[in-house]
């Protein structure tokens, strides 16, 4: 045994993979209807970390790297969706607000009760909450290493609960009256209709909010593609796509639903999927690209990772979209040059917009702001590349610069981020961990990280299902206002739903800022 911690000690490199290998294969492992996911790095590299204190010292640069490049591509992934739907978040907003004041009265009384020092109360609440940039502003304000131990004991169980409580409540159907439908739930039906009345597509249901599109028309034998003014007369057939509710009501007002499919007709108009890899198209809306008018057709979905998605005049392509083309038949190649059509080309990452948007990040992040009270803050590696992803993914592009990433890319990025700063926060915990965690102290530091974490979920949860929000934008938001990636990583897994991240992207930089204010709040009432 001596013999292989010499070789791990020797080699940091080699005790990260082997620790991300062996997290991987725990966070396989069923717990009746939990799995552990990524967080079984974290977990692994505790129990290594406690079995030889230098394993986990020097890692800080690869923990801030993984965790930079996990929180980047979180905020350009959900940048978009996030500032799209700000007025709605804002309630969410002051709810995890005053979410944090309510358990750091809780833990200020519930942690002089058993009779904690401050530094141990703040580094729980930092760990409970998973906050390291609260952990270090714990450790200045009180002048305790007792917050780094707080901290060690604080988080593995902040990070289980709220797996536990996210797995319980991300799949849940309670009425999010106030909350759309996901763009990746709502599903895309096409319905094939013999017009029976003189109209105007405006006057279409669906037609003028887009929750529909038109493709196919055939008049007296003839099949074309759509024109956006046309006027549809009685006799025509025409081909209607969308939500299958949009869809239904379509149909209703311009008539008969047909057996036969109009695109089993393929002679003069045909439809093909075509991947976005040319950086002149991604970045422009759909409107934008006027397919129309350059060659008389029209793009009716977007496939995107797993959702397909209405191909809204609105809706911005990015890098890796499959988008949904009809058109003439001898135009298709052409329409395909345009798009790119390049799957290489979607899979390799534009080194020169990643690397400006981390710096960007980690530059604002390194910024200090004076708060009353001799507190200075600073948004750290986590919240600034989160930040500034989300303004860059909201963006999609500043002139050549492509800030958008292929999603497939993105997911891949951000595993590794995510895996490597799990592995590392476990190796560099491990050894304080152990030394606390089986004795009366350690024992009272996780029953008030456990307290703390079921009444913040309690809380936030009711709260949000009060203000009619949807079950995955709530888990979410907790994910967020807990602030670990894995949390989030875990409710994706679980659902493909586009709240999840917009939730999480809402809470997560806010969150750290309440945490610490609220590890301050803590030192000055309990020292």
């Amino acid at each position: 045994m001596t013999g292989v911690l010499d070789l791990l000690t020797a080699s940091p490199l080699l005790t990260i993979m082997l620790v991300v290998a062996l997290g991987a294969a725990v966070g396989m492992i069923p717990f009746g209807p939990l799995r552990f996911g990524a967080a079984g790095a974290l977990f692994v590299g505790l129990f290594v970390g406690a079995l030889e204190p230098s394993l986990g010292e020097g890692l800080g640069i690869v923990s801030t790297l993984g965790l930079a490049l996990f929180v980047y591509t979180v905020g350009v992934a959900a940048g978009e969706t996030f500032f799209a739907d700000l007025r709605r978040q804002l309630p969410l907003m002051g709810l995890a607000v005053g979410v944090i004041v309510v358990v750091t009265v809780l833990a200020i009384l519930l942690g002089g009760a058993f009779g904690l020092d401050a530094g141990l109360i703040a580094g729980v609440l930092a760990g409970s909450l998973t906050s390291t940039p609260a952990l270090a502003a714990a450790t200045e304000a009180t002048g305790s290493a007792n917050a780094a131990v707080g901290y060690s004991l604080g988080y593995p169980v902040g990070v289980v609960l709220a797996i536990v409580v996210v797995a319980i409540v991300v799949q849940r159907k309670w009425p999010g009256r106030r909350d759309e439908a996901s763009a990746n739930a709502e599903g895309i039906v096409a319905e094939s209709v013999e017009v029976d009345r003189t109209t105007s597509l405006r006057l279409v249901p669906g037609w003028a909010d887009e929750a529909i599109k038109m493709s196919y028309l055939v008049r007296d034998g003839r099949t074309r593609v759509v024109s956006p003014g046309e006027e549809l007369l009685p006799g025509d057939r025409v081909l209607v796509v969308g939500s299958p509710n949009a869809v239904g009501r379509a149909v209703e007002y311009l008539g008969t639903r047909l057996d036969r499919e109009l695109t089993t007709d393929r002679g003069s108009v045909d439809f093909r999927r075509f991947v976005v890899s040319s950086n002149h198209v991604a970045g422009h809306t759909v409107a934008q690209l006027n397919l129309p008018g350059r060659f008389g057709g029209v793009i009716t979905r977007v496939r995107r990772g797993d959702a397909d998605l209405l191909a809204r005049d609105d809706l911005v392509l990015q890098l890796g979209d499959r988008v949904l083309a009809v058109g003439p038949q001898r135009d298709l190649d052409t329409i395909g040059n345009f798009f790119g059509d390049s799957e290489r080309k979607v899979s390799e990452v534009d080194a020169l917009a990643l690397g400006l948007g981390l710096v960007l990040g980690l530059l604002l992040g390194t910024i200090t702001v004076p708060l009353p009270g001799g507190i200075d803050f600073s948004l750290g590696p986590a919240a600034g590349p989160l930040l500034v992803g989300m303004v860059l993914g909201a963006m999609h592009r500043t002139g050549p610069l492509l800030w958008s990433i292929p999603l497939s890319v993105n997911l891949t990025i951000r595993q590794l981020g995510l895996l490597l700063f799990l592995a590392t926060v476990g190796l560099a915990s491990g050894p304080m961990f152990a030394q606390q965690a089986l004795t009366g102290t350690g024992l009272k530091a996780g029953a008030l990280a456990a307290a703390i974490v079921l009444v913040s979920a309690v809380a936030y949860l009711a709260g949000a299902r009060t203000m009619g929000l949807s079950a995955p934008r709530a888990a979410g938001g907790f994910a967020g206002y807990i602030g670990q990636p894995a949390i989030l990583a875990f409710a994706n897994e679980r659902v493909d739903d586009d709240r999840i991240e917009a939730g999480y992207a809402a809470l997560f930089a806010l969150g750290i800022i309440a945490k610490i204010v609220a590890v301050q709040v803590i030192a000055a009432v309990v020292g």
